[in-house]
């Protein structure tokens, strides 16, 4: 089973109830417009993100084509994630998406274009490699109380538990267990890399410390992978600009870190960007859970691991690192 029918099995399922969170949707109070170089590719692209209709939820315009920021458009690829629709694919879509859950957009119009007019592919600008120019733009235009069609509020759901979800495979997990309130805990090991180790980091992933210590954490990557990537078409726009690197024998390599977690911390920020993929309507995506996930990258990345939810085995897919 491909990895968006498994989410959506679990989404539906018994294992998941929609309930209200006592607040109305939102949406911006004005328009972003920024515009820059991208990780994958090297392009340069330009995003405008206008408000939304409540009730519509989050989704992209690529080409007069719209694209639901859905797990049921979520497509496999390489070290982002990607959604997809009609042939045409949104790409590095995380830390965006990260951005607006945490920060309570939950409906707008993304509207993203190419210099390349003939690109059916696209992928959202990378920045320094974290989710911080996404929060100052939002934080500059602020938010507004979403309004449907007819002018009216719609209230904001949340998916709950109603028992605890577990996926591994050999020592990478993730669980997740009823809570009255989000909190996530994620844990990175690179036993090679003595500079990064093992580390740990939880945060209540919602609130306010997402933006002072989740959002400005950058990606991370290992110096000695680097050569690799590159040979598969991969990191073309990649720099010491937009990523930590670190080398397995010479520790960080453009220093100083944000924090001396800050590789976790980005973990947290990607898997909160993964999770609002299971919005609908305008809902809130992540889950009302305490979420631990140790060793687990991206949802669009692949590998096959069998759970077993409300007693069917499906597929999930995960990357150990």
């Amino acid at each position: 089973m491909r990895l968006s029918a498994a989410i959506n099995s679990f989404k539906s399922s018994n294992l998941i109830s929609w309930k209200t969170t006592g607040k109305l949707q939102q949406t911006l109070a004005g328009c972003i417009e920024l515009s820059g170089k991208t990780l994958h590719s090297g392009k340069v692209s330009k995003v405008k993100i206008w408000p939304g209709f409540a009730g519509e939820g989050r989704y992209f315009e690529f080409h007069s084509n719209l694209i639901p920021a859905s797990i049921d458009f979520v497509r496999e690829s390489l070290l982002c994630t990607t959604l997809c629709k009609d042939g045409y694919k949104i790409r590095t879509v995380e830390h965006l998406l990260s951005a607006l859950e945490a920060k309570g957009i939950d409906n707008c119009r993304i509207q993203i274009q190419s210099l390349d007019s003939e690109d059916t592919e696209v992928e959202v600008p990378f920045f320094d490699g974290s989710a911080n120019a996404w929060v100052e733009a939002i934080e500059q235009v602020g938010r507004k109380e979403a309004l449907d069609r007819c002018g009216n509020n719609v209230e904001k759901l949340a998916p709950h538990l109603s028992e605890p979800f577990y996926v591994s495979r050999n020592d990478s997990f993730m669980a997740a267990f009823p809570a009255s309130k989000v909190h996530i805990s994620c844990g990175i090991d690179f036993p090679k890399v003595p500079a990064i180790g093992c580390q740990w980091f939880s945060s209540a992933a919602l609130d306010d410390s997402y933006e002072k210590h989740i959002a400005c954490s950058r990606t991370f990557c290992i110096y000695e992978e680097v050569e690799h990537m590159c040979s598969m078409g991969l990191i073309k726009g990649g720099s010491l600009d937009n990523a930590i690197v670190c080398s397995a024998t010479k520790g960080w390599l453009n220093p100083p870190l944000r924090f001396p977690d800050e590789p976790c911390r980005h973990k947290v920020l990607d898997l909160i960007g993964d999770l609002s993929l299971f919005a609908r309507s305008g809902s809130q995506g992540f889950p009302m859970a305490r979420v631990i996930s140790f060793k687990v990258s991206a949802l669009s990345l692949s590998l096959g691991v069998s759970v077993r939810l409300n007693r069917v085995k499906l597929n999930k897919k995960i990357l150990v690192n």
